[in-house]
């Protein structure tokens, strides 16, 4: 099987094309890929009939082929996309202000069962591969034009930590100055607290921010909520994310879901300033989106508002983040490959 052009270092790349064509060859190519956002050889029409034999013979081009997509009445829009194997994952474009985020997905399901979160429920998957990512980024790119895709954000379908050498793989991709250029500072990588996973990117050397789904800071309500406390502890996290903020310029952010009658009692936040008062950070507050079967309910605007008004002492610079999506199941914990909008107003 050939390899994916997707997949190679834009870097990478051009020095190969260089071996056997004239330099420039390999800068049209990568113009058109990753700037015109154009992906048939047919349509590259500078670059002659003989590179586009030896592109096709070399490497595979396939993409994923867009199954669905399903506009929300906010603008946000999900495409469920088809893999080369068949199997199928959801990523999901939020439009905010000139902002244009892509929440991309790392595997094709989730191991952890996040009590919240609808994709824990169809088990772990596989991993996807660096181009898989790549290509999520590529196709939602060519569909907004001549808007620009302005942050990327591993929120997605999987957890990027169980995955992150292709993560890594696909974000020196992006982040080449001959590919996309993608900012550091516009790409975000989230957890649920693999403490092994931070530490590796910490090591890594290829600078993202950062994001921990934390949700608890009290660890027998964090057992409950998420099973990774069960072998990541509190402490054990802390200890990582303090190791991540010494070879990082960036702020954590911690992402905190509110489910009444959980963690939005005086004790949680209190807790939570314990936990996270001496690291440099910010906290996104995130009204709970119910899922089927997960047996918790919405907070009421009441019951926000009074949270949102105790926690406005916490040291950190907080944010109650608005959903979007919700009527496309494609906000925050609703990926899971439901393609049936709940609501009539969501386009298809």
């Amino acid at each position: 099987m050939l390899n994916s052009l997707y997949g190679i270092n834009p870097t990478e790349l051009a020095a190969l094309i260089a071996k056997d064509f004239p330099a420039y060859r390999g800068k049209q190519l990568l113009e058109w890929i990753y700037k015109k956002l154009v992906f048939d050889p047919s349509l590259m029409t500078n670059l002659p009939p003989d590179f586009k034999a030896w592109l096709m013979d070399t490497f595979s081009l396939v993409l994923p082929t867009v199954l669905q997509k399903l506009e929300s009445t906010d603008g946000t829009f999900k495409l469920l996309l088809q893999l080369e194997d068949g199997q199928k994952v959801e990523c999901v474009l939020i439009p905010e202000g000139k902002k244009r985020t892509l929440c991309v997905s790392s595997q094709t399901g989730c191991s952890w069962r996040c009590a919240f979160c609808a994709t824990g429920t169809m088990g772990k998957g596989r991993n996807l591969l660096p181009h898989e990512i790549v290509q999520q980024i590529l196709i939602t790119s060519q569909l907004i034009k001549p808007q620009i895709l302005s942050n990327i954000v591993f929120m997605g379908m999987g957890e990027p930590l169980d995955n992150l050498d292709n993560v890594l793989a696909a974000l020196k991709v992006l982040q080449d100055e001959k590919g996309m250029a993608f900012s550091p500072r516009r790409t975000t990588i989230s957890t649920c607290g693999i403490v092994p996973g931070i530490v590796h990117l910490a090591d890594s050397g290829i600078k993202a921010k950062l994001a921990v789904s934390l949700n608890s800071a009290i660890d027998k309500v964090r057992d409950q909520l998420m099973p990774v406390n069960r072998i990541y502890p509190l402490p054990h996290l802390k200890q990582a994310l303090v190791y991540y903020k010494k070879k990082s310029p960036y702020r954590i952010t911690f992402e905190y879901i509110l489910i009444p009658d959980h963690n939005m009692d005086d004790a949680s936040l209190k807790a939570l300033r314990r936990f996270c008062g001496d690291i440099a950070s910010k906290i996104n507050f995130i009204p709970l989106n119910p899922t089927a079967n997960s047996g918790m309910r919405a907070p009421t605007k009441a019951e926000i508002d009074s949270f949102m008004a105790r926690a406005a002492s916490l040291p950190q610079a907080i944010t109650l983040r608005k959903s979007k999506g919700q009527d496309i199941q494609g906000a925050c914990g609703q990926l899971a490959l439901n393609t049936k909008p709940i609501n009539q107003g969501a386009k298809q």
